[in-house]
Formats: C-alpha cells, sequence, structure tokens
C-alpha cells in the first residue's frame, strides 16, 4: 500500500468500527471540558472522571471557581498528578475568563492557547468538541500509531499534526482523532502491539518483520 492507500484504509475501517466515538471526558460545556481536558494532562480520562464531579461541585462556571480558594481545588485535583500546578492554572484561568472573556470560553485558538496551563493539544480538543471547529489534537495513542502505520516520521507531535492533516480530510479531523484513540487503547496499545500484531498495523504492513520502534510525543 502507498501511504495514501493506507490512510484511505484506515479512514473506513476506524469508521466501521467506531461509527460514533464518544469524548471520553465527562463535560457539560465548553468550560468544564476545557478543565478536564487540562487535568488529563499525564492522566487517565478515568482518574479525571472520577475527580471532575467533586471540582464542579465547587462550581461548574469560571465565576464559581474563581472564587473557590486554591487549597480547595489543590486538594481534589491532586489525584490526578501536578496538583498544584494544575489548581493554579484552574484558578487563574476562571479568573481570565470573568475578566477578559464575559465568563465564556473563547472559541479561538489564539486565545485558549494564552490560558494558563492549556497547551496546543487541549486548546484543539476544545476548538475540535466544543465549538466543531476542524482540528487534529494529537496525543500519545495517535503519535504511536502514525508512527506504527508509517504516516509520519514521529520526530515531533507538530510533525504528526501536521503530516495527518495532509493525508486525511478536514472533515474527517474531529471524528478520526478520537478513534484513532479508542483504536490505540483497545487494539494498538503500547505493549501489546510492536507494529506488527494488531489488524490495521497487519494489513497495513502485511511484510513486515520487526517491531517498529516509536518515538515518544
Amino acid at each position: 500500500m502507498t501511504k495514501q492507500e493506507r490512510a484511505a484504509f484506515i479512514l473506513k475501517r476506524l469508521g466501521e468500527m467506531y461509527p460514533d466515538p464518544p469524548i471520553p471526558l465527562d463535560h457539560t460545556d465548553p468550560f468544564t471540558l476545557l478543565v478536564a481536558v487540562l487535568l488529563s494532562a499525564q492522566c487517565t480520562d478515568v482518574r479525571v472522571n472520577q475527580v471532575t464531579p467533586k471540582l464542579f461541585a465547587l462550581g461548574r462556571s469560571p465565576d464559581k471557581l474563581a472564587k473557590a480558594s486554591l487549597e480547595e481545588i489543590e486538594a481534589i485535583v491532586r489525584p490526578c498528578g501536578l496538583g498544584p500546578q494544575k489548581a493554579r492554572a484552574i484558578k487563574e484561568l476562571s479568573r481570565i475568563l470573568v475578566a477578559e472573556h464575559d465568563g465564556k470560553v473563547p472559541a479561538s485558538l489564539e486565545e485558549l492557547e494564552k490560558l494558563p496551563g492549556v497547551g496546543h493539544k487541549t486548546a484543539q480538543v476544545v476548538m475540535a468538541q466544543s465549538f466543531n471547529v476542524p482540528s487534529f489534537p494529537v496525543d500519545t495513542h495517535i503519535h504511536r500509531l502514525a508512527q506504527r502505520w508509517n504516516l509520519t516520521a514521529g520526530s515531533s507531535v507538530t510533525q504528526t499534526e501536521r503530516d495527518l492533516k495532509q493525508l486525511f480530510p478536514e472533515s474527517a479531523w474531529n471524528k478520526l482523532h478520537l478513534q484513532i484513540i479508542y483504536y490505540g487503547r483497545e487494539h494498538c496499545t503500547a505493549r501489546g502491539c510492536d507494529g506488527t500484531k494488531c489488524q490495521i498495523c497487519h494489513a497495513c504492513h502485511p511484510g513486515r518483520i520487526k517491531p517498529v520502534h516509536t518515538r515518544k510525543a
């Protein structure tokens, strides 16, 4: 298969396996999604979903979380790791949203990336899932699978994002990034596949014998 043929096969197969992939982080609006994605850095979605109900009991809006004490927030988010940093980011971004954005999450990648604790990937997730703006957030699963499927050299997540955007139609980006994440968690895991074992790896590279050593994000 050529690279474009592999991309077409992957798009079709993942569409069959995950026709309507849910967003794995529990949320009710752009703000609760933003906070949940921020908490998910170096943490599992399962753990985040266990923590956010307690956090949002303090308040589900920027106004209310901005008024909560830093100590209260940190005590709740500590199980997600990086507790002090994440607590400060949540409190400060809540304050900024109130002061500069009328308490609303901006539908702008540039404005989102200015918020404390909000990197490019987090901002793209919010743009894709809350505002339906075509985006391709690259997490560790996508970075790993894109290399195993030989869709990118994987020297950086920036390169992986750029390469995938060139291979797949823009209309598919928002759903496809979730489909790849689910496939990476369920079938082409970090330890369960080495680039030769899962269905898509084998279909894309039937003659591959040696394991693929992927670069970390």
